[in-house]
């Protein structure tokens, strides 16, 4: 298994499990963050790439079209509960992928999905896992309580595909290198974000005309 960056020449694959979204926008870190816990807990099969997309959009492109199946973890918002999880496969996940736009990153990636096939990606299986948002507008923030629960279920189904697509799943003995930044560890992420008051996360006092 070979964690990938954006800026690997080498795209081409087996299987890809992708991560896209903003860990700086509370459950829209969801994909990536999923991403990371499955790569701390399993390893794979040579051949099975795991990619943090982030927001990267039509950048994606040569890393889909190099591969023959895809999983996506990403937050969608399908207008259900809070934390709901749901599952898109094959030629549905292109429609479900715009559904209802959170963010550039979704419309980004519903590109690549139309251009890739435009151009011939003609891919055995394509899995979506998506999480149903609960706090979109927290600039900083890290996943609700709500959406952070549900990652084990997330993997769990993620896993019961992979080992229909034969990526040979196996538990984790000592810790990986990371997929992110250290700094954006969700431990540390957490940790160092300063309260709400140092972060005049509701605007500018001296302008909304409260305090002295």
């Amino acid at each position: 298994m070979k964690p990938l960056a954006v800026n690997d020449l080498d795209y081409r694959c087996d299987t890809l499990i992708l991560g896209i979204g903003n860990l700086l926008w509370a459950d829209e870190g969801f994909g990536i963050r999923a991403l990371e816990r499955l790569h701390a807990e399993w390893g794979f099969r040579p051949g099975v790439h795991l990619l943090d997309g982030g927001t990267q959009g039509l950048y994606l492109l040569p890393y889909v079209e190099g591969c023959r199946r895809l999983l996506i973890f990403d937050a969608v918002d399908y207008g259900l509960e809070p934390g709901t999880l749901k599952v898109v496969r094959d030629d549905e996940v292109p429609a479900f992928m715009g559904v209802k736009k959170m963010s550039l990153h979704q419309t980004g990636f519903q590109e690549v999905l139309s251009v890739a096939r435009l151009r011939g990606w003609s891919p055995e299986a394509i899995t979506l896992i998506g999480c149903q948002p609960e706090v979109l507008d927290d600039y900083g923030g890290s996943l609700s309580d709500t959406v952070k629960s549900r990652i084990p279920e997330a993997l769990r189904l993620a896993l019961d595909t992979l080992y229909g697509w034969l990526a040979r799943p196996e538990r984790r003995e000592g810790s990986p290198a990371s997929l992110t930044l250290e700094s954006l560890a969700m431990d540390v992420y957490e940790g160092q974000r300063p309260s709400a008051e140092m972060a005049c996360r509701m605007g500018d006092g001296r302008f909304l005309g409260v305090g002295g």
